[in-house]
């Protein structure tokens, strides 16, 4: 049996290089790019900060992590 397991990795500073840059570190260890966020804020046209989501299918089921 196969499971997913997934990475949400917050990026503070949104820019074409920055995303790049996390999008291939991840890409990179064997996460495949399964979407990303952008948080807005109503003054600005620009996200304030962006969420990457990274999937990686494991034979064995995720591990719990508490913060």
């Amino acid at each position: 049996m196969e499971y997913t397991s997934y990475k949400v990795v917050e990026v503070p500073l949104v820019t074409d290089e920055e995303l790049e840059k996390v999008i291939n570190r991840w890409v990179g260890e064997g996460w495949v790019l399964d979407g990303i966020h952008f948080a807005m804020r109503e003054s600005s046209r620009r996200p304030s900060m962006a969420f990457i989501v990274f999937a990686s299918n494991t034979k064995e089921p995720a591990k719990n992590h508490s913060s």
